[in-house]
């Protein structure tokens, strides 16, 4: 019997999902020690591109929308919350903009505004299945920004989307739709900022002690956030969502990375990562670094805000950015990014073993406009026919070659020049490689790296094209004849099939 016992045992613990044996890992402690046994899931490793979301009552101004809440109160000679500056004697445009629009700061301030952030056209069905139509397999939407309104039912604050605006819990609708549909669902905090995002001043409402809980308690400029309000009101907060709404993807904006915050950085980690574990899931934690490192390497997932590596990282991390050059939020002078361009983005991206969080911007009713999802319905075509080379790939031995460098940094996307069809980046999946070329090409194509000293091939395919494709190989260079009567929008992938392993 004993011995039956045991074997019953091998066989139950060997017939245990991954899911089930998460059950048994050890829970994380609050030290780095600790928290550099997590892992980055394989599952996250797998998706490749994701929709953000920006939405608020931001996007009732419909323009200067990104930071109204701080710019409509940045009148002349003010500082700017951010660098501690004067802004030169002049007021942003968007104190004489909110002053035509809304009336005088001193009389309607930014509080006022919340009432109009209605929603009623709000369908997180119709948004969830243009998301899947995109090819998205994750949604990250915003849960609070720095103005410190949370558009979820929020115990914590009384400036609540159920209590004020919509009057509904949309964030809880969205996850629940999110997850219908089989899509993994995260959420971003913005609320560390909250502190020194508005400009207090006496005679306006952001300077008035009972409005605190919206504008934070009044404080002077560039002070670091006070222990009270950490330990009151972000941490609070940032709890709440975790336990309430159990997301898979935690993202931070910046701030939290200043050195008021570092109390909170291993506690935060333990506490989200143990919360998944006790729903037998490894959790993603995405954080910024922008000017403290607030996670090493190996703690956390590093996410870059419009930005992107210029080689290969081995450890997973993500590119965020808007499909807005100009706007994260709804504005009438959005500037939408082609289709193209993106999806040339997404492939350099994934080429250097990172994946993509692209940002829509409703409008203050719910709809998302036109523009944008057409941008995303031509990604969601474009993957439909080639997605093979995305989803779940991985980065080969080198990311690619062609001309086009790619500039780092804080908000470096502005500084980089469009790709050419010079450039190739490569990917791979069960023994295949695949080499996209960014923008469809007008000639016969070459890649220097695939001459036959770095590998042999068998036979090409061209994702899309029925078509045979004929190639020649040399100590130099491949050089794929070009298929005159392929008609291909956007990147072309051709899918190599080598001699032997990769």
């Amino acid at each position: 019997m004993k011995r039956f016992s045991g074997l019953l045992l091998i066989i139950l613990t060997i017939g245990c999902s991954p899911a089930q044996k998460e059950k048994h890992r050890a829970k994380y402690e609050e030290n780095w020690e600790s928290l550099k046994n997590y892992e980055i899931p394989q599952w996250m490793k797998d998706v490749k591109f994701g929709i953000f979301i920006h939405w608020g009552p931001n996007s009732v101004a419909e323009l200067h929308t990104d930071w109204y809440p701080r710019w409509m109160y940045l009148d002349s000679g003010d500082i700017d919350p951010q660098t501690g500056k004067y802004i030169d004697n002049e007021p942003h445009p968007a104190v004489a903009y909110h002053r035509e629009k809304f009336g005088d700061q001193k009389e309607f301030g930014y509080k006022d505004l919340i009432p109009m952030f209605t929603m009623e056209d709000f369908d997180p069905k119709a948004w969830v299945a243009l998301f899947k139509k995109a090819g998205a397999q994750y949604v990250v939407p915003v849960a609070e920004h720095h103005d410190g309104y949370a558009l979820y039912e929020s115990s914590i604050t009384q400036y609540n989307a159920v209590n004020m605006g919509p009057k509904r819990d949309v964030l809880k609708e969205l996850i629940q739709e999110t997850k219908r549909q089989g899509l993994i669902c995260g959420v971003s905090s913005h609320l560390a900022f909250n502190w020194n995002f508005y400009n207090q001043k006496d005679y306006f409402d952001t300077g008035d002690p009972q409005y605190a809980d919206l504008y934070a308690p009044p404080h002077k400029l560039g002070e670091p956030a006070s222990k009270e309000w950490l330990a009151n009101t972000w941490w609070p907060r940032t709890k709440e969502i975790i336990d309430k709404y159990q997301p898979d993807i935690l993202w931070f904006d910046f701030y939290l990375d200043r050195p008021e915050f570092a109390p909170y950085h291993k506690k935060l980690a333990a506490y989200y990562y143990n919360s998944g574990l006790e729903r037998n899931k490894t959790v993603v934690l995405q954080t910024k670094n922008f000017k403290y490192e607030s996670y090493p390497v190996g703690t956390h997932m590093l996410d870059l805000e419009r930005s992107k590596m210029d080689s290969i990282r081995d450890e997973y991390w993500q590119t965020d950015t808007s499909i807005g050059k100009n706007s994260w939020y709804y504005a009438k002078n959005w500037i939408p990014k082609s289709a193209g361009e993106l999806i040339a983005d997404l492939v350099d991206i994934v080429s250097k073993n990172g994946c993509l969080l692209l940002n829509i911007g409703p409008r203050k009713d719910g709809i998302i406009p036109d523009d944008q999802q057409k941008t995303l319905l031509d990604m969601g075509k474009w993957l439909k026919v080639n997605g093979e080379a995305i989803y779940g790939a991985t980065y080969w031995e080198v990311y690619g070659e062609g001309p086009t460098k790619t500039n780092t940094g804080h908000l470096s996307e502005g500084k980089n020049k469009r790709f050419t069809e010079e450039d190739i980046r490569f990917t791979t999946k069960d023994n295949v490689l695949y080499a996209t070329v960014l923008v469809p090409p007008s000639d016969h194509i070459n890649i220097n790296y695939l001459n036959t000293n770095n590998i042999g091939i068998k036979s090409i395919d061209l994702l899309g094209y029925k078509g045979e494709i004929q190639f020649a190989q040399s100590p130099e260079k491949l050089t794929i004849q070009y298929p005159s009567d392929a008609e291909l929008e956007h990147g072309w992938v051709f899918k190599i099939y080598p001699e032997g392993k990769l």
